[in-house]
Formats: C-alpha cells, sequence, structure tokens
C-alpha cells in the first residue's frame, strides 16, 4: 500500500473543508443515502456557529491502493499557528485559490511555510463556475506569487487543475469535461512524493494533540524513521532536553474520519499513539537506545497580548464554576499545551496572554466561559520589540475589497490609523485597496469601517514585518456613559437619559457602580443614575405622563467590546453575559488616578 501526505492550505472561505466534505464523498466514506451535514470537518460549536476553520483536522482516504492522509487547515491569519505546526506532517499540499479573487494575504503566508519546508504544492483553482471568475489570470497571479516567493525551479513547475469544490469536479484543462474530482486525486497521487523510508531507529514528532476522557492524552504525529511498534519501549524527548521513559500502549492509523488500531506503524505514516501521559507538542518519540530530538517546530512569534485578571466586579461568581486566579491560571496553560502560537506569563496582579491577534485570543476567551469560567480582559496591547536602538512594532498587510465609491472613506480612516496605502485596483466597480498599517491600528477598524460601509467591505490582514514605531494613534473619541449606583435598570430612567448617547443595557438589567452602559459623543465619561424610578404621588394631570420609546440597546460581541476598550477598561466575561466596565469602580479613585497621570506624564 501506497501513502501520500497532503495538507490542504488556503486563505480564509476559498473552499478547503467544502472541497473535503466531496472528496470524501466520492471516495465513499458515505453511504450513498446517508445524509451529512455540510462542512462535516468542522466540528467544533465555534467552527460550526461561525462557519470557520479554528484547528487542524486530520483523516484518510484510500483511492485505489493508496492512504492519502489529509490534513484540513484554518484559513485566518490568527491560526497561522495552527498551520506551522501540522505542515511538519506532509510532504506536499493542495494550495486553494479562490477564481475571481486571487492570491490573498493568508495564500502567501501559508505558502511561503510551504515552501521553506520544501513541500511540493499542488494549485487548485477553485470556484471556476462562479461568476467573472478569471481562472487564466488568477493562475498568471500564482505564479508571480512563487516567483516573489523566491521558488526554486522544481517547485515553479508546479501541476494545477481547475474545479467546483461544491459541485464536486475538477480538470486538468478548462474545456475538459466535468465529471467528478478523480483528476485532482490522480494528480496528488502522481505528483506528490511518497514519504522517504528511512531504517533505522524510530523517531516520530509530536506535531498535534488530541485528547479522551477515558484514555487522557493522545499524541499525534508523524513517523519520521523506523517503525513504531505498541508496547515497546520508548523514551520521550521533551522540549527543554529532559527525557521520560515510556511506551505506546496503542497506535492508531487515520482511516476515513475515525483511527483504526493497529499493532505497528511505518515509516512516513501519520499515526495517533495513545498512553503518553507527559506528552506535548514538539515533543519527540525514540528508541530507548538511540534518543535523538527531531528539530522543534519553529512558529512565528506572537504579536498581541492581553491581560487576564480573576473576576473582582461586584456580584462575581455567581454566573460562573471556575472564578479564582489559580483557575484562570491553570485553564490558560492548558491552552498553551495544545496551541504553539500561544503564550502566557505571569504579570503583576493577572495573566498576560500573548497571541497572533484580537479573533486568535478571542476564541480561546469564548471556549473558557462556555466551560465555566469568568475573568476580566484588559485593553488589546500590541507587542514592541527593540530594533537598532529604536522601539519597533508589528506592521501587518491589509487588503480591503470595498465599493468603488466607499473606497475614500476606507483610505481617510485608515490614514488616521498609521496605514500607507501600496495598491490600488479596480474590479468590477469594487475597489481593491492594500495597506501596510501597524497592528495597533487595526484594533477597532473592522467594525468601525463595517458601520462606515453599511456592512459592504471585505477585509483580512497578515502580519508583515517589524518597523519603527509611527507615533500615536487616537483612541476611541468618545466617552463612556457611567453608572453611578447598583440595582436593576429603570426604564423610566433610561428615557430620560437617551439624549446623553447610545445603550448598552435594557430595563431590567442588572448594574453595578462603575459599569459602562453606554456611549456619548462627548469626549469625557459621564456618570449617570440609571435607576431613577417615577415619583407614584397621587397628584395626576391629563397629559402630563410621558411616553416612553426606548431604543434597543447596542448588544456587543467578545471581539467588539475587545476593540472598544480603552486603556483604563476591562471586559467582564461569565459565562452569561458580557459586560464592559472601568478599571476603578469608584469615581474618586479615578479622578485620583488621573491627577496622578497628569502630574507623571512629562517626567516620563
Amino acid at each position: 500500500m501506497q501513502i501520500r501526505n497532503v495538507a490542504i492550505i488556503a486563505h480564509v472561505d476559498h473552499g478547503k473543508t467544502t472541497l473535503v466534505d466531496q472528496i470524501l464523498r466520492q471516495c465513499h466514506v458515505f453511504r450513498d443515502n446517508q445524509v451529512v451535514r455540510e462542512c462535516v470537518m468542522d466540528s467544533g460549536d465555534l467552527e460550526r456557529e461561525r462557519g470557520i476553520t479554528i484547528t487542524s483536522k486530520n483523516f484518510a482516504v484510500m483511492y485505489g491502493d493508496t492512504r492519502i492522509n489529509l490534513i484540513d487547515t484554518p484559513g485566518h491569519a490568527d491560526f497561522g499557528g495552527e498551520v506551522e505546526r501540522v505542515l511538519m506532517m506532509a510532504d506536499g499540499v493542495l494550495l486553494l485559490v479562490d477564481a475571481f479573487e486571487g492570491p490573498m494575504p493568508q495564500t502567501r503566508f501559508v505558502l511561503q511555510k510551504a515552501l521553506e519546508l520544501n513541500l511540493k504544492p499542488v494549485v487548485v483553482i477553485n470556484k471556476v463556475d462562479r461568476l467573472n471568475a478569471r481562472p487564466q489570470e488568477v493562475l498568471d497571479e500564482i505564479f508571480n506569487l512563487f516567483i516573489e516567493l523566491q521558488a526554486n525551479d522544481e517547485q515553479l513547475d508546479f501541476r494545477g487543475c481547475y474545479a467546483a469544490g461544491r459541485d464536486g469536479w475538477a480538470i486538468a484543462e478548462l474545456e475538459d469535461e466535468r465529471v467528478d474530482l478523480k483528476p485532482l486525486l490522480d494528480m496528488i497521487v502522481k505528483y506528490v512524493p511518497a514519504p522517504p523510508h528511512l531504517e533505522g531507529p524510530v523517531q516520530m514528532l509530536i506535531a498535534a494533540m488530541d485528547h479522551s476522557d477515558y484514555v487522557g492524552r493522545i499524541g499525534i504525529g508523524r513517523v519520521v524513521r523506523g517503525t513504531l511498534q505498541a508496547r515497546k519501549p520508548l523514551v520521550l524527548i521533551k522540549r527543554d532536553g529532559t527525557e521520560v521513559r515510556t511506551s505506546a500502549r496503542q497506535l492508531f492509523v487515520f482511516e476515513n474520519l475515525g483511527r483504526h488500531e493497529v499493532e505497528e506503524v511505518t515509516c512516513g505514516d501519520i499515526c495517533a499513539v495513545v498512553g503518553l501521559e507527559s506528552v506535548d507538542i514538539g515533543d519527540t518519540l525514540a528508541d530507548p537506545n538511540c534518543p535523538e530530538p527531531l528539530p522543534i517546530i519553529a512558529v512565528d512569534d506572537p504579536t498581541l497580548s492581553m491581560v487576564f485578571r480573576a473576576n473582582d466586579s461586584p456580584g462575581f461568581g455567581q454566573e460562573a464554576k471556575y472564578s479564582t486566579s489559580r483557575q484562570l491560571r491553570e485553564r490558560l496553560m492548558k491552552a498553551t499545551e495544545r496551541d504553539v502560537a500561544l503564550r502566557v506569563e505571569d504579570f503583576q496582579e493577572g495573566f498576560k496572554a500573548s497571541g497572533r491577534g484580537v479573533l486568535h485570543l478571542s476564541i480561546l476567551m469564548e471556549n473558557m466561559r462556555r466551560e465555566g469560567f469568568e475573568f476580566l480582559v484588559g485593553q488589546p496591547q500590541v507587542i514592541y520589540k527593540e530594533i537598532g536602538g529604536r522601539k519597533s512594532e508589528p506592521v501587518e498587510i491589509l487588503t480591503v475589497d470595498v465599493p468603488a465609491e466607499l473606497a475614500g472613506t476606507v483610505i481617510e480612516y485608515a490614514a488616521t490609523r498609521k496605514g500607507e496605502m501600496v495598491r490600488m485596483e479596480q474590479r468590477d466597480g469594487r475597489s481593491h485597496l492594500e495597506f501596510h498599517i501597524p497592528s495597533r491600528g487595526l484594533i477597532g477598524f473592522r467594525s468601525r469601517m463595517l458601520r462606515a460601509t453599511a456592512g459592504e467591505i471585505v477585509m483580512h490582514h497578515r502580519f508583515h514585518q517589524y518597523e519603527y514605531f509611527k507615533g500615536s494613534i487616537p483612541e476611541r473619541t468618545s466617552g463612556s456613559i457611567i453608572s453611578m449606583h447598583g440595582g436593576k435598570a429603570v426604564a423610566f430612567a433610561l428615557d430620560a437619559l437617551q439624549d446623553r448617547g447610545i445603550f448598552f443595557v435594557e430595563p431590567g438589567d442588572t448594574l453595578y457602580t462603575g459599569q459602562i452602559i453606554g456611549e456619548t459623543p462627548r469626549d469625557e465619561d459621564i456618570m449617570v443614575n440609571a435607576q431613577k424610578a417615577k415619583q407614584l404621588s397621587n397628584m395626576r394631570a391629563s397629559g402630563s405622563d410621558r411616553k416612553m420609546k426606548i431604543a434597543p440597546p447596542i448588544r456587543m460581541s467578545l471581539e467588539e467590546a475587545l476593540e472598544y476598550l480603552n486603556h483604563d477598561e476591562y471586559v467582564e466575561v461569565t459565562p452569561k453575559t458580557i459586560r464592559l466596565r472601568k478599571a476603578l469602580l469608584d469615581e474618586n479613585a479615578r479622578k485620583q488616578a488621573s491627577k496622578r497621570a497628569k502630574l507623571s506624564g512629562p517626567n516620563d
């Protein structure tokens, strides 16, 4: 039996998971009459809700006498760490590119990583049945991208096909008959090299993790050398060089969407190992008589950090199972075991978590709140470095697709965020813009531009490089409406306060002193009494009672709340609610802190 190890890589929404669905169908993983939901590989609750892939998934299909191990990867730049670690298991990649959009920022990132590892690319120009598709132009753009990334002659001689993943067909030439995915699967078998067979003491690199309530931690990786046998003595070499004696109780190879237990795994195959108690991503399994570690998985550094703190708001512990700082620390440290791009360290009274972007960290927070955790999170901060004795900050490439008449709005706002436009193209009444913009400038950019363009904007960004500090970027110019007292919000009070601004709460919501309940257009915070009730005197006059018309509140998602924050504010995250609050709940304490900051400012 032959083996092919292939990772499917692409920009977000270019059709990876949909193509996987059709490959599974045409390789007869499902019965002909079986009802299967779309995007079957997106198995997590958050993945199904948001329609995106967050974690990489392994599966295998039989095509003739060849087992093809396929790895479905995320497309968002924030989850680039997932892509980097699983590419270590592959010998080739399927590079999917949208036939209309062409190569996008994440296409460049994942292709660069694949070329650095010298993986064999097979290009799939997907969605060629789409309106305004331009497959020939996109093929030229892909070739130019290979040249920009300094691909060698062998990599430049890539093979490709045209496909419509949703409809389940692929063709080598545009004139060919559109039947099924056989041309694509034939290309994988023919052009992706079989894994090299190296004899010698066994070596295996753990590139992914799974967990079972019955058997504990499961290490997933590829056997790089020798043959891995069940129940034989092994040594687990940790990332810090320490060695742990162990053995593999069970070995599983991937078969369709499940796993099949085997007694041994040959060189080049991908398998799951049960029985390794302290295994982590990046560890090496080796022969006890020849304990040689494999190179550690290299992952790009994080660019954004946030401070997590135990919740100290009034009423903490009422909505959550886990609310202490010890439980919070244990959960964050557990997250670093599975996510190689996440870093966590102790910081003042809390913990600093560093990741690839707001989405990366907000997915972690959303998972935690669903598990029953509550905590406070501060304003996202970019991670600065010192280069050549000067302060430097991360700069990202921002790609924007917007109706031509709204391009000026985007260009103007990007300029206020220190963005520099480097490219502009017109396509079918839409403008395609590209900026170099500091990561700081992107915090809050999406939500502001979605409002300004009435939801018409499509934007993506990826890390570019560190550049010298570009100067200060203004924070939110509007002020906060802060609750003066605790208790339930009263409709009579909110109705009277509507001319002050817009509100995030509705009548009946429980408030506390220092909670942010709305936004005012003024550039300073205002304190209001949202608990003031109507005086129920026995004097009545015709027409003296006003009719209340209260505007519905704005409900922010977790990402929107994080991007909305100023430096002196927190997001309070609990399993039931997401609230905004001031870091200092007492008004007098805030005034004193403000005075101290003004006095110490000139000396800094």
